[in-house]
């Protein structure tokens, strides 16, 4: 065991399988042992901690952990003074940000935040809500919700603030949509003491490194080829690059290897048409990581 460590906080809940899939991609291997709260990790500098995001802000505040993975939100709710050293667009659905939204009934009177004059909303993010709220000039009863928030309104609430991806759940308890509080991504936050580390912050920064590298490489993938120097202009008219193809030598100086990274999504569309163009020995192949 290494004698300095980097105390982590992984999400526990909807966030932790996602996260130990992007550390996986990043070179980091992460498994979970049945009913234990510290995941192993295959790097000894590294101690995992298993912690609902809700409370990764406050724990990472006060030290208990040197960084860790929580939403933007619960940041806001926990008022928690941490460094965010980056910003992480995944989440347990999409690789797009989440939305705290109000929602009502669909045959509520409630048509805007005004109407909620003296009501009753229920909402795990009770601090977001109401700073929100008073924003705006409104007195609302503001109550935490334990879970199940959609099912509340009418019965015991007028209204919800909601986190949503697609807004499905929200539909399918019959509910709609009035306004959007807060767009929410996960961040990758630290202890203000343990970031001024040396040792500690560059730790992080190579976890963050790869992190985003291992996001980059999403949906994308390499292609390489062989191509006859005649056929080359014709050739890189077809290909969309991330930048500009990689274009080697040969031992036959009438011919040029071309590699470069595309989205996966197109490549069926253009392999053919590279074959046309006068392409051979085409080689499609997967990406762990794109490092800029």
């Amino acid at each position: 065991m290494s004698s300095t460590i980097l105390k982590l906080g992984i999400p526990a809940g909807s966030l932790q399988e996602a996260t130990a899939d992007l550390f996986r991609k990043a070179g980091y291997k992460i498994t979970y042992a049945s009913r234990s709260y510290y995941p192993n990790i295959d790097d000894p500098e590294i101690q995992c901690t298993l912690i609902r995001a809700q409370e990764m802000p406050r724990y990472v505040e006060d030290g208990s952990l040197d960084c860790g993975l929580t939403g933007y939100d619960w940041i806001l709710e926990n008022d928690a003074k941490v460094a965010e050293v980056a910003e992480l667009i995944f989440s347990k659905v999409s690789r797009r940000p989440v939305r705290w939204v109000l929602a009502v009934p669909e045959d509520s009177s409630i048509r805007g935040v005004k109407d909620l004059q003296g009501k009753r909303i229920a909402t795990e993010v009770v601090n977001l809500t109401r700073r929100w709220l008073t924003e705006r000039g409104v007195t609302a009863h503001v109550e935490f919700s334990w879970g199940a928030t959609e099912v509340k309104p009418p019965r015991l609430a007028d209204a919800i603030v909601e986190v949503t991806e697609t807004g499905s759940s929200l539909r399918a308890n019959n509910l709609r949509i009035i306004e959007d509080l807060l767009q929410s991504t996960t961040r990758f936050i630290a202890n203000h003491s343990a970031y001024a580390d040396p040792w500690k912050r560059a730790k992080m920064d190579d976890i963050v490194l790869m992190l985003r590298g291992a996001m980059a490489a999403e949906g994308k993938v390499g292609l390489m080829m062989n191509v006859r120097q005649d056929d080359l202009a014709a050739v890189l008219s077809i290909l969309p690059a991330l930048k500009n193809p990689t274009i080697s030598s040969l031992s036959d100086s009438e011919w040029v290897a071309v590699n470069t990274i595309l989205e996966e999504s197109v490549v069926r569309h253009i392999v053919p048409k590279l074959k046309q163009a006068g392409a051979c020995g085409i080689v499609e192949y997967p990406l762990n990581k794109i490092i800029d």
